[in-house]
């Protein structure tokens, strides 16, 4: 341990560059041998998954190898393996197929009414040994690895799908289907002639799809981004920004965006307390968004008390499970029979 804070101590003596003053930084991985390693190669190998465990804890940092390092790699490496094989099995994104993917079906309510307005779609993967396996684990996963691209596409054809279906059968109302986009599906350059066709084989009413992308989507290539977001406003997609609040400080991108709704992060709605003490945040972004002629959706509602806080803050809608969890296409249709959540009053 002591040599590596020598090491770091010397790596962080600032270097002269073109008269500037260059500062690094190193994380390093520990690894002390025995006799259970015969090849240099496990020592280096080991030795490379504890320098990765400390840069991602603390960037100058160092960790010494455990055991528990190596069960985690391996689980990733197997989760990932199984990631590509379920991928895989979504070859034909024209025609339903079966595979471990399933959308479930969140209910988006008026707050002042108790009215169903429409769905956010939620994807779940459905492992074959480990059973559901959370978003939380597979998502980011899918992301490193790229796979977030075919993943993503057939997320949008199947909630577009089920909205055809629901556009059919309930053309008396105005119901919509919000869809997650990743920072990677935003940034490829056939997206908008990628839901182009998805609009024009379905047939459904632009208007009753909402893209949701969080801040640092729009943010990371702000120009390129406003772009793409005017594309599929001329489309007539509504767009909304999701966990409001938690990403860039900044928020002079709304005035530049064309953006129809806010949604405020669980976190904030989580925070309130219950004495409503903590509602300044909540307050502001509602404020805001009404300032600039935007909608304001509430993520997390579970309980009487956020809901009441929420309705005299002015936010209009808000999902969580107060209202209902995530459910499936069948339960979903349901509860659209229902129509309503609560009393009006």
């Amino acid at each position: 341990m002591g040599l590596a804070t020598l090491i770091q101590t010397a790596i962080a003596q600032p270097i002269e560059l073109d008269a500037q003053r260059l500062f690094i930084t190193a994380s390093i991985g520990i690894v002390i041998s025995s006799d259970d390693y015969q090849w240099a190669g496990d020592l280096l190998r080991d030795a490379n998954i504890a320098m990765a465990r400390a840069k991602a804890q603390n960037q100058g940092g160092y960790l010494l190898f455990t055991s528990s390092m190596h069960n985690n790699v391996t689980e990733k490496m197997q989760l990932e393996h199984d990631l590509h094989h379920a991928v895989e099995m979504l070859e034909d994104l024209d025609s339903p197929v079966a595979n471990s993917f399933l959308l479930k079906y969140q209910p988006i309510i008026s707050l002042c009414t108790g009215k169903l307005l429409g769905f956010e779609a939620l994807v779940r993967w459905q492992h074959p040994e480990r059973g559901i396996v959370s978003p939380a684990k597979f998502i980011p996963l899918a992301e490193e690895t790229g796979l977030i691209i075919p993943f993503g596409k057939w997320v949008l054809w199947e909630a577009c799908r089920q909205l055809q279906q629901w556009q059919k059968n309930y053309s008396q109302t105005d119901l919509t289907v919000a869809v997650n986009i990743s920072g990677k599906q935003f940034a490829q350059p056939n997206l908008i002639l990628h839901i182009q066709r998805i609009l024009q084989k379905t047939g459904i009413n632009p208007q009753r799809l909402k893209i949701e992308m969080t801040e640092s989507v729009v943010m990371d290539n702000a120009e390129s981004a406003i772009t793409v977001l005017y594309q599929l406003q001329e489309l007539g997609i509504q767009l909304s920004v999701d966990d409001f609040g938690t990403g860039y400080s900044s928020l002079s991108y709304l005035h530049r965006f064309p953006i129809n709704t806010l949604k405020v992060d669980k976190s904030f709605v989580t925070n309130m307390g219950v004495n409503g003490e903590n509602c300044e945040i909540v307050r502001a972004v509602v404020t805001l968004a009404h300032s600039l002629g935007l909608d304001v959706v509430a993520e997390g509602i579970e309980t009487e008390q956020q809901l009441t806080q929420l309705k005299n803050l002015g936010c209009e809608y808000g999902q969580g499970y107060l209202f209902s969890k995530p459910v499936d296409m069948a339960r979903a249709t349901a509860l659209l029979n229902t129509n309503f959540f609560f009393n009006r009053e």
